[in-house]
């Protein structure tokens, strides 16, 4: 049970990825050995994502543990943006959060991941490595080149500013030993095109869920969707990691 007399508390961790230095956070519920959801932001987002800060309070809440980082060339974390970005590179920063995370001794073994946007495509294309036992997405692409708009924009992959440009990806053949997952996607997300989610659930297994919020863009811009997603998410890992 919850110490009504003790807080939840936040602690600012750095750590290595490859030769990288990251930066988190880590949000502990005062219970001993809590589950973990490790979050995962955004392209162009970090580590302070608003939607990351309220489902981190509100897993605290329902006891269980969430860590929030910058991945490289991100928030405060090193390395240049446009020349390191790539989705392997995010995979490998998501590995070495997890081997950082399960060496503490005040965390529990079970692991939830939720990724946004091309945090979600972090999750999926990691999952088979880390066999977390159940994944939470919003807004998730399965390839970089329908990125930005509601067709493919090849105009877009061909932008200097796009980190795509050498090293687009495609984790569609990584989906079909997915299980345990929630999906959720807004019906007017400018950015990536509803039809992924479909596909996602189309090949992932059960158990696994597909909700799409009717007025959501890709930010999440509605006070009511945000509020909605927290409530859905929070719920999800709390039935899966069934803290103590």
């Amino acid at each position: 049970m919850i110490d009504s007399s003790k807080k939840s508390l936040v602690q600012e961790i750095s750590f290595a990825s490859d030769h990288y230095s990251l930066k988190g956070c880590l949000h502990l519920p005062p219970v001993d050995k809590p589950p973990l959801v490790i979050g995962l932001h955004g392209l162009f987002s970090d580590k302070n994502s608003p939607k990351q800060i309220h489902l981190a309070k509100q897993c605290n809440r329902n006891r269980i543990a969430f860590f929030r980082f910058d991945h490289r060339g991100c928030g405060e974390s090193d390395a240049p943006f446009e020349e390191k970005t790539s989705l392997n590179g995010r995979c490998t920063d998501l590995i070495a959060a997890v081997n950082m995370l399960k060496a503490r001794a005040d965390l529990g073994t079970k692991l939830g991941l939720f990724g946004s946007s091309m945090g979600g495509a972090v999750c999926l294309a990691a999952a088979r490595d880390i066999k977390p036992v159940t994944i939470v997405t919003w807004a998730a692409p399965v390839r970089s080149i329908d990125i930005v708009g509601g067709r493919a924009d090849r105009k877009n992959t061909e932008n200097s500013h796009n980190p795509f440009k050498k090293s687009p990806f495609d984790i569609s053949d990584q989906l079909s030993n997915i299980r345990n997952i929630l999906i959720l996607h807004g019906e007017a997300d400018e950015t990536v095109p509803r039809c992924h989610a479909a596909e996602i659930f189309e090949h992932v297994k059960e158990p696994k869920k597909l909700i799409f919020f009717p007025h959501s863009d890709h930010r999440m811009s509605r006070p009511d969707d945000q509020q909605e997603f927290i409530r859905r998410a929070a719920s999800w890992f709390q039935s899966y990691l069934k803290p103590a």
